[in-house]
């Protein structure tokens, strides 16, 4: 990876894979959301979207420097577009752009070597990927720094948002462990940061459905 610090989809990603078995630490679906959501999260905190009534409204459609974003910035209403009111709705972006989201993030960072990728075989028969570090991945860097940040009471807006998306996909590491305060703290922020919150909807709604004997697949993911 170059020198520039990773944006949040991949601070998110690598704080989420066992750098060992390459497996998410969380569910894999709402992993998928989280990643999303940390797209909704950065572009935010580069002046390019802003949050009304619970829908993404792009402010700046130039396109960000990074290609990811800024193909993801291209894929919302631009400004003064977007049905009823402006803008889409947070929860429902984030539920459809997900798998999407997560795929390419996963792609780009085994191209930089950040990653690598094995393929394995369900059952001797049906592939599926593991996404362990590779040579290139600043896994330490992110989780020290993600673990200095949580020491300080989460300082800076960009830790706030980084904290509320991975307490919003349930990873153990934030939802788990550490002190009490600390886990009410990250819990907190779902509720005061809007990416985090359009991802704990969704969230709630496959949790609902899959106790409701649902898939948890349909549905627009609230607005």
């Amino acid at each position: 990876m170059n020198d520039a610090r990773p944006t949040l989809p991949e601070e998110l990603l690598l704080l989420a894979l066992d750098p060992v078995r390459g497996k998410p630490y969380c569910r894999g679906r709402f992993l998928e959301y989280g990643i999303a959501g940390a797209v909704l999260a950065e572009l935010e905190l580069q002046g390019r979207v802003s949050e009304e009534r619970r829908r993404v409204v792009v402010v700046n459609p130039l396109d960000p420097p990074d290609p990811l974003l800024a193909v993801f910035l291209r894929s919302l209403p631009p400004p003064g577009k977007g049905g009823f009111g402006s803008g889409a709705p947070a929860g429902r972006w984030v539920r459809q752009a997900g798998r999407r989201a997560e795929g390419m993030y996963l792609d780009a960072l085994v191209e930089r070597g950040v990653l690598r990728r094995e393929t394995r075989r369900f059952l001797g028969l049906f592939p599926f990927h593991r996404h362990p570090a590779g040579s290139a991945a600043p896994v330490e860097q992110v989780r020290q720094r993600f673990g200095a940040a949580r020491a300080a009471g989460y300082p800076d807006r960009r830790s706030r948002l980084l904290a509320a998306l991975a307490a919003a996909v349930e990873l153990p590491s934030v939802v788990k462990q550490g002190d009490h305060r600390t886990r009410v703290a990250a819990r907190a922020l779902v509720r005061e940061e809007w990416p985090a919150q359009a991802v704990h909807r969704n969230v709630r709604q496959d949790k609902a459905a899959q106790a409701g004997g649902g898939d948890g697949g349909g549905g627009g993911g609230g607005d």
